[in-house]
């Protein structure tokens, strides 16, 4: 027989293992971006559909705020942080990526984009002092490993054109690592929502300010277009980054970026059961790999 107390340890969810659901919840949520984008592609230019979803975005987060009862303005000592971590996790990744899209094919941007893992864990060890386990960098060998087998990029296909866009897709892996880190290391006093809100509308704006070059037919945009963008407003750009924020401060920053190499593979995924893109025997292969890097590094 069990006292209550022993019963309510043995149920007790630890704080690390919280935060890696909350990661793997950010990973599947911004892996299900990439088949959602795509399908949004078809329909309008490409910083229109992101200001689109941005703007409802922030609209969304600062709801959820509100109704949380959470304090709305930022203190005075926070903006200078708060810029910087909006641009960092934002704006500037999501122009970068998305202007890499524009000349790569999408398995090369995502190939390139997600090696944030390896800055991450760079960056983690002189700055959080997180010296990498052995454990650790065998899991990131084989789960990055994976995403390349999944992603990899049709070398026949490589071009010095296509150069200047491969480093905007690895200056938005480092930048959002070095977002990662500094978040881990300094996060924002404020509450999580509000905190989520801020960047997305500070970040957003130069999104916006780009799509103002543009010609939006938003016609052209059908029932299953405006869910898309309702999915990624609320549950990839809002929920997935509460829950990476808060994943952030029970785990690793090297775990999480570890961790989070199973977007790839749920874009795959997506991809095959949204757009109907077949799934070989490959990417069964690559989607093992990486699920087991991810294991490997959840243990560490």
């Amino acid at each position: 027989m069990f006292t209550s107390a022993e019963a309510d340890s043995r149920w007790r969810v630890s704080g690390h293992t919280r935060g890696l659901a909350l990661i793997v919840f950010t990973a599947c949520s911004w892996g299900l971006n990439w088949p959602q984008s795509k399908f949004l592609l078809t329909m309008l230019p490409p910083f229109s559909m992101r200001a689109a979803c941005g703007i409802l975005g922030f609209g969304f987060a600062f709801c959820v705020a509100f109704v949380r009862g959470e304090r709305l303005w930022p203190p005075r000592d926070q903006w200078s942080r708060l810029i910087l971590y909006a641009m960092l996790n934002y704006g500037l990744f999501t122009v970068l990526t998305t202007e890499s899209l524009v000349w790569l094919k999408a398995s090369e941007a995502v190939a390139i984009t997600y090696t944030l893992p390896v800055w991450a864990s760079l960056l983690a060890w002189p700055m959080l002092g997180e010296r990498p386990s052995a454990r650790k960098i065998v899991a990131l060998v084989l789960a990055l490993a994976g995403v390349v087998l999944l992603v990899g990029a049709d070398t026949a296909g490589v071009t010095w054109q296509k150069l200047p866009a491969a480093g905007l897709a690895l200056a938005a892996a480092i930048l959002f690592a070095f977002g990662t880190v500094m978040a881990k290391k300094r996060p924002l006093r404020l509450p999580p929502a509000t905190s989520v809100a801020w960047q997305a509308m500070l970040g957003m704006a130069l999104v916006a300010s780009l799509a103002g070059f543009e010609h939006p037919h938003w016609g052209n945009v059908t029932a299953g277009g405006w869910m898309s963008v309702v999915f990624i407003a609320t549950v990839s750009m809002t929920l997935a980054y509460l829950a990476w924020f808060r994943g952030l401060r029970l785990v690793a920053a090297s775990t999480a970026a570890t961790t989070v190499l199973i977007a790839p593979v749920i874009g795959v995924a997506g991809s095959t059961l949204l757009l109907g893109e077949s799934f070989s025997a490959r990417q069964i292969v690559a989607l093992a790999m990486t699920l087991a890097g991810v294991a490997l590094a959840a243990r560490g």
